[in-house]
């Protein structure tokens, strides 16, 4: 848990320093009080980067450094950890990771603190574009399978490389985006199959979750849908790539690979979109938000952070209730422009004001 937090020339904040409960910490403050740069705040101590802005953007207006230290308990080699993030944007832009002293230019999986966040976009998770239904179970499977951060950085840097090419259109781009075709082959296989074995998971426990927190019955059933045959992933989509060289020129784009795939949710045998109405979609996103945290707190053997932001206005009471009861036992940051409707789900909470 992060027992307290200095921000220093970071978003809209000078200099502040805020002390946290290990149970739940109400944020409270009116619109643009900085309730968000707060949690952004702790999500770049725990994890490295913010959710919402690029490094640069999270420095102050005017200044040209930022600077965040947290006391950190319950850590691996003891406790409390101070951690330091140090950005600069003046000559060479810069970020540095401290630990008691130690300094690291980069934050290693090992060294992240497990963390779920739930915020408004989120609940258009299975109603919105597919882009966020694929951020969400790639997010998951990087906090719970060590490389796959890695596998992820390199299927990027080769798609952005293979749209490169198919922009340029050299000569030779058959023979140039040979070696492209093969290697986004291999990475997006591995992507693949990762998601599907997750949404495996989800499958296990989904359907009796949504069932308890519904009350309803209805048939609840989640599919990786891919072009592609999942045991044969790799061939199949280096075939493809190879087959639509001028089709991808044309629209300057690849069209194929695990960044067009998508998650599919049905209900009652029928698409989740054509028969859900908003409260069950939003239960149904209760319920693989709060199997996000069990599946984390299993692999790292740890309580994640639990970081709730101003999702408490966008759901109805039964809702509410529903979150409450698994948020209570982590240690949790819920910002709201209204401390009382919040505090009222909870039996003890820090109410931090801004």
């Amino acid at each position: 848990m992060i027992r307290d937090i200095r921000l220093q020339h970071f978003r809209s904040y000078a200099d502040a320093t805020f002390v946290m409960d290990a149970g739940v910490n109400i944020i409270v403050g009116p619109n643009a009080s900085g309730k968000t740069n707060l949690l952004e705040a702790v999500l770049v101590v725990a994890r490295g980067s913010s959710y919402k802005a690029k490094d640069a953007e999270l420095v102050q207006f005017g200044s040209e450094w930022a600077r965040l230290d947290a006391h950190v308990v319950g850590v691996p080699e003891g406790g409390p950890q101070l951690r330091t993030v140090k950005i600069k944007t003046t000559g060479a832009p810069s970020k540095a990771f401290e630990f008691d002293g130690q300094v690291l230019t980069r934050l290693h999986q090992s060294r992240m603190l497990p963390t779920v966040l739930f915020e408004p976009n989120h609940l258009l998770l299975l109603s919105g574009s597919p882009d966020l239904r694929r951020t969400f179970l790639d997010d998951l499977i990087e906090q719970t399978e060590p490389g796959f951060g890695n596998i992820r950085r390199h299927y990027r840097r080769v798609l952005a490389q293979r749209n490169s090419l198919l922009k340029k259109h050299p000569a030779d781009l058959h023979q140039q985006l040979f070696v492209w075709n093969v290697r986004l082959s291999e990475l997006g296989g591995q992507i693949a199959k990762r998601r599907q074995a997750l949404v495996e998971r989800f499958n296990t426990l989904a359907p009796e979750l949504y069932r308890n927190l519904s009350g309803r019955k209805n048939a609840v059933i989640l599919t990786y849908a891919s072009r592609f045959n999942l045991e044969a992933y790799e061939s199949q989509l280096l075939h493809k790539l190879e087959a639509s060289t001028e089709l991808d020129m044309l629209r300057g784009f690849t069209a194929y690979g695990p960044h067009r795939d998508d998650l599919v949710v049905s209900m009652d045998g029928h698409p989740l979109q054509d028969t859900a109405s908003r409260g069950e979609t939003r239960t149904l996103v209760l319920a693989l938000k709060i199997i996000e945290l069990q599946l984390v707190e299993a692999v790292h053997d740890a309580k994640p952070l639990l970081l709730l932001d101003d999702v408490f206005s966008e759901l109805d009471a039964e809702r509410r209730q529903a979150l409450t009861k698994h948020a209570g036992i982590y240690q949790t940051l819920i910002t709201t422009t209204d401390a009382d409707v919040v505090a009222h789900y909870f039996k003890h909470s820090n109410r931090i004001s801004l």
